[in-house]
């Protein structure tokens, strides 16, 4: 993997992060709002009154630090389990916005292995 392409992955996925983010605190793009099972567990992580501005400071602080190119490797393991958790909700729940789930799960994947020997000696 050359190291343009993970750039343009770093800084794509630094973008979707503070866009997505950021949108969690100011409601600059309008979203509809989930049915369902999807609309149940939403309202009830809503309720908590603590999860979405947490996930939305990560997601920016995450993003800010890809933009910037710092800890990287740290930041990219702090994701793992927020791309995860977005993409099992989009494919469970609300198969229609799996697309950017899915982006963000990818482009996650991607960075990890391209710092994977970084990680290697956690696994030993």
């Amino acid at each position: 993997m050359n190291s343009k392409f993970t750039m343009i992955v770093r800084i794509l996925l630094g973008i979707l992060l503070v866009v997505f983010g950021s949108n969690k605190f100011l409601h600059f793009i309008p979203m509809e709002t989930p049915t369902g099972t999807a609309g149940e567990f939403m309202n009830s992580l809503g309720a908590t009154g603590y999860i979405f501005p947490i996930v939305g400071v990560l997601e920016v602080f995450i993003g800010l630090m890809l933009l910037l190119k710092k800890w990287v490797p740290f930041v990219i393991i702090l994701l793992a389990p927020i791309s995860i958790n977005i993409l099992l909700f989009h494919l469970f729940l609300d198969i229609p916005g799996v697309s950017v789930a899915l982006l963000v799960a990818i482009f996650n994947g991607i960075l990890i292995y391209k710092h994977w020997k970084l990680y290697r000696p956690l696994f030993s």
